[in-house]
């Protein structure tokens, strides 16, 4: 009978394929079809503004000084007597990402000192120039009414939307996830979002402000 089993070999492995007919699917039709992103997903960067409408970038360089794949370039420069661009006595002059080399750490969000810099839920960014793979400051820094930009046009594949997910821009988390800041307002008002909920914690039990009802952290 060994010639019948050395017959049938090539075909044992389609018992597998049968078998996984039969299962639900796992996947999903993409790019028809997204998954919903956790509120601190690291995607496309942008340079937020304060409620008046001035920078929050000082132009300090240690979002530059801590990238440890060196992609992003900063120089600062004394803000103007009259017209003051930022809040502090520098602005980010020049401000480049470049995408290629970034990974997407968020290390650049937790070293910003006056939270200008946060993530958002956008990362399909594909081009087929090298160049439009950086981002300058007219390409990161939003509008005056906190609206993003985006030097890319909208397609099937990038989802313009997902800049605009206020709420959900990836912030630099609570020093060590310490229970301490949980129910602590940790970020200062943005432009569009305005001011942001406390520290939910990471663990246990928390209050919603919105439905009295006690959650999961």
């Amino acid at each position: 009978m060994s010639w019948f089993a050395d017959l049938l070999g090539p075909f044992r492995g389609f018992a597998v394929t049968l078998r996984q007919v039969t299962r639900p699917r796992v996947t999903i039709k993409y790019p028809d079809e997204k998954r919903v992103k956790p509120d601190r997903f690291h995607g496309r960067h942008v340079l937020n503004r304060n409620l008046d409408g001035t920078e929050k970038c000082i132009g300090c360089e240690l979002c530059a000084g801590v990238c440890p794949a060196k992609c992003i370039y900063v120089r600062g420069a004394d803000n103007p007597p009259d017209n003051p661009v930022s809040e502090g006595e520098r602005y980010g002059f020049v401000y480049e990402i470049n995408m290629l080399r970034c990974i997407f750490c968020a290390l650049c969000v937790e070293a910003c000192p006056t939270e200008a810099i946060t993530m958002t839920h956008l990362f399909e960014m594909s081009t087929t120039n090298r160049d439009d793979a950086i981002y300058t400051k007219d390409d990161l820094l939003v509008e005056p009414d906190g609206t993003p930009n985006h030097p890319q046009p909208d397609s099937k594949l990038i989802d313009l939307n997902e800049l605009k997910i206020g709420d959900g821009w990836m912030r630099a988390t609570s020093p060590s996830g310490r229970a301490a800041y949980a129910g602590v307002v940790q970020w200062t008002p943005s432009a569009r979002t305005g001011a942001l909920p406390a520290e939910r914690g990471q663990s246990g039990q928390v209050n919603d402000e919105d439905s009295g009802e006690e959650t999961d952290g």
